[in-house]
Parts: C-alpha cells; sequence; structure tokens
C-alpha cells in the first residue's frame, strides 16, 4: 500500500525517540541525581520508571501479537506526563532547586511530555489494532509490531514468543491492580502528595 514506506519511517522514528527520550535520557538523569543526592528527582524519576513501566510491558505483548498491546502502549502515553507533573510536593522542592541538573531535567520533563503527547495522537488511529487479532494481521498494524519483533532476536532469540506473552500479561495484571490501588486507596490518602505528608 502507498502509505506503508511513510507510516514505516513514522512507527520507526517514534521508537527510537522512545528509547532516548524514555530509556537513554532518564537513565543518564537518575544516575545524575543519585550522585547529587537530589531526593525530590530521585523520588520523581522512581515514579516516572514505574509508570513507564507500562510501555515495556507493551513492547513484550506486541512481541507475542497480542492486541491489548495498542491500549498498553496507548495508556502508558498518557499515564506518563501525568506522573511527571502530578506531585506538588516533588515539584515545589524541584522548584526551589537553581542548578544545571534542574534545568536539564525541566527541559527532559517538557521534551517527555510533547513526545508522550504527539506520540499518543500518532497512535490514535491504530488503536483499532486493540480490538481483534484480524485487525492486528493487517500491514498497518504490524508495522508496529516490527521493532518489538527485532528487539525479541537481539536480547530474546532463543525465549519462546509464548512464554513472553505469558510474562507480559502477568506483568499487566499486576500493573493493574497496582494502579488500581493507587487511584482508589492510596490517592485519596495522600493526594498529590508523592511523600504523603
Amino acid at each position: 500500500m502507498e502509505y506503508e514506506p511513510w507510516l514505516r519511517s513514522l512507527v520507526w522514528t517514534n521508537y527510537r525517540l522512545a528509547v532516548l527520550f524514555g530509556v537513554l535520557i532518564p537513565i543518564g538523569l537518575s544516575i545524575w541525581a543519585l550522585s547529587s543526592r537530589f531526593e525530590a528527582m530521585q523520588r520523581l524519576l522512581l515514579i516516572y520508571w514505574r509508570v513507564s513501566s507500562l510501555l515495556t510491558i507493551a513492547v513484550y505483548l506486541m512481541i507475542a501479537e497480542l492486541p491489548i498491546s495498542f491500549l498498553a502502549g496507548f495508556g502508558g502515553l498518557v499515564l506518563i506526563p501525568v506522573s511527571l507533573w502530578f506531585w506538588e510536593d516533588l515539584n515545589e522542592e524541584i522548584d526551589d532547586r537553581q542548578d544545571t541538573l534542574k534545568l536539564v531535567f525541566v527541559s527532559w520533563r517538557w521534551a517527555m511530555t510533547i513526545y508522550c503527547a504527539l506520540a499518543a495522537l500518532l497512535q490514535v488511529p491504530f488503536l483499532r489494532c486493540a480490538f481483534s487479532r484480524v485487525a492486528i494481521a493487517t500491514p498497518a498494524c504490524q508495522v508496529w509490531l516490527e521493532a518489538p519483533f527485532l528487539f525479541k532476536q537481539i536480547f530474546h532469540a532463543n525465549t519462546k514468543t509464548g512464554t513472553l506473552g505469558f510474562l507480559a500479561i502477568t506483568a499487566l495484571i499486576v500493573y493493574a491492580i497496582y494502579l488500581l490501588y493507587f487511584v482508589f486507596v492510596r490517592l485519596g490518602k495522600q493526594g498529590r502528595s508523592a511523600t504523603g505528608y
């Protein structure tokens, strides 16, 4: 189909940006925050890693060609910006700091927010891939699975796809339970305070 070359390019660019903004930069920031003993940023980055694990789960669901992977990926893109801006106490502590680390962190936080918004908009037309195995087999949906398949070849070449799919479903269930617990129990108790005070 005519759309495939530009769509493939767009999807692969999306995955490259996800690795840059979602993995490499936060790893560097986490190391920097630890070495600087900046506890508020450490805490916020820990929250980020927990929330963004949904994107990792989505990649493994895609390896198994499970349609729910498209919903999981979209959900991760929505939840990440929320997790980065939600906490009033951490935001205040970060705002009070005046140094290069804060500047880099705030720049990344804005860049990550913009990336997630654009990536989520890009994925909206492909959410139909999430609702049937027939849809996920179409070329437009299969383009999204190419990068996860390559990831499997590189890091899990000798692992059965079914095993990875089972582990991903298990992780998704645990993630969903924790998210529900947070929304219906912890959020009512601590509000927008990450420390609970």
